[in-house]
């Protein structure tokens, strides 16, 4: 034992009397495979020398689990724990059947003590796992922000994308009716009055199609049941159907009245043609709409991602929070307000647009969880003499006192566990004050909590 532990960095400066009161103070343990050593979260006081088997690290992710590492024979595991005392940010579990020496927390001191090798060995472990599973963490941070954004995306283009589907559908039917009903009409012998009404009704059909008439849910249904039970009266045929296109036309019974003194028998095929044609155009403007909004979309994104554009750049910060809120806007659309107090002649600022997107995404998508989805969110802006300063503030809980001075730190999470990597913030941190040399701090208390950040107006080399 006293030779397979002497090889282990951490042991090689031990003589064999301490290594074998470490032996002595230590309990030897054995895993099966699928057993777990270490679980995620809970207070670590032990650490472990594999003596024989592998295991695998795992961490909890918001879409599962990701595995961060191996260890087999003659690797220290658990040690990260039992130095800062704190819960474990990762789960272990074996492999293979495993044989291991589990050292408690006091021995562990104690061997420090000891020897000062093991101490210099164990901090160079310390730093190299930290430094790998920060690491791992940060690519599955931004590959689990790429899918929540690409989710955003697709949710926020499937809305238009089935308004156009939809609209083009019903629109190649109308089309169909509107040529039908436009060849019976020709067809028809119609008076010199009758034939002008029929000029003025198909301008007044094409300008009244485009723009819908704005009315309450309940007065337009009053004005669809009046219509319908005219032209119930009139022998109008489907008049369920034919009222609504009416009333988006804007045309009433008074006008209705009108045409009947002037068509008279003729009267429901020029209904028929007046609602088909009306509708097919208030369908192409429908089309246009939607059309426009998936434009918007794909700008914002183009916009978001920087696409094509050098990484350092003059940058406006009301684009970025803007394109931000598009993108999230399938989290936020359903019950948070959003007020923007924007200083409008706010000068742009020297920084790298992409990094500054992920710091707004961060910090607005935390300030909608934290209100789950009802609230407020205020985004403001300002200049200060050398610096622009940007506010996001909710007015969800809070976050407790006690560990507001953590929110920082890499791998903190208020989230339960496999909900959040504790990153996020940590990332923003160090893109605002390492990289662009920059100030974030964070004000909190119930149903209250503001980041706010300033950023120098030029970049130093």
């Amino acid at each position: 034992m006293n030779d397979f532990l002497r090889q282990i960095p951490l042991f090689s400066g031990l003589d064999d009397y301490a290594l074998e009161r470490l032996v002595a103070m230590s309990a030897e343990i054995s895993l099966q495979p699928g057993e777990l050593l270490i679980r995620e979260g809970e207070n670590g006081d032990t650490m472990y020398i594999i003596l024989d088997g592998s295991l695998q690290i795992r961490k909890r992710a918001r879409d599962g689990e990701i595995v961060l590492a191996e260890r087999g024979a003659g690797e220290v595991i658990g040690e990260m724990s039992v130095l800062d005392q704190a819960p474990r940010v990762a789960s272990v579990i074996a492999l293979t059947p495993v044989h291991a020496l589990a050292i408690d927390q006091e021995t562990f001191m104690a061997l420090l003590d000891w020897s000062p090798t093991a101490a210099r060995a164990i901090l160079r472990t310390f730093a190299q796992r930290i430094r790998s599973t920060q690491a791992a963490l940060q690519q599955r941070e931004k590959m689990a922000s790429l899918g929540t954004l690409a989710a955003g995306i697709a949710h926020e283009l499937n809305n238009p994308a089935a308004a156009v589907k939809r609209s083009a559908a019903q629109l190649d039917e109308d089309l169909r009716r509107v040529e039908q009903l436009t060849m019976q009409l020709d067809n028809l012998e119609v008076t010199p009055t009758q034939r002008a009404a029929l000029k003025n009704l198909r301008a007044q059909v094409d300008q009244n199609a485009q723009t819908a008439q704005k009315l309450d849910a309940i007065t337009r249904s009053d004005y669809e049941s009046e219509i319908q039970v005219w032209l119930d009266a009139h022998h109008i045929a489907e008049a369920w159907e034919v009222a609504p296109r009416l009333v988006a036309l804007g045309f009433t019974r008074e006008k209705l009245e009108t045409w009947d003194a002037i068509f008279a028998e003729r009267l429901p095929l020029v209904i028929e043609w007046a609602a088909a044609r009306g509708s097919g155009i208030a369908l192409l403007a429908e089309i246009a709409d939607s059309a426009e909004r998936i434009s918007n979309i794909v700008k914002a994104v183009k916009e978001y991602s920087y696409l094509d554009r050098a990484p350092l750049q003059k940058v406006d910060a009301h684009e970025g929070l803007e394109n931000t809120l598009i993108i999230l806007r399938h989290k936020w659309k359903q019950g948070i307000t959003i007020q923007r107090n924007y200083q409008r002649d706010l000068p742009k600022l020297e920084a790298y647009a992409s990094d500054l997107n992920q710091v707004w995404t961060n910090i607005i998508d935390n300030a909608i969880d934290a209100m789950q989805g009802h609230g407020e969110l205020t985004l403001c802006t300002y200049a200060e003499p050398d610096h622009v300063c940007v506010e996001i503030c909710d007015n969800g809980p809070g976050i407790p006192p006690e560990t507001l001075p953590r929110v920082f730190d890499a791998f903190f999470t208020t989230k339960p566990v496999g909900q959040g990597t504790g990153l996020g913030l940590h990332i923003s941190y160090n893109i605002i004050v390492l990289k662009h040399h920059g100030r974030l701090m964070v004000e909190s208390k119930p149903g209250y909590t503001c980041f706010k950040i300033a950023l120098p107006f030029q970049q130093t080399a």
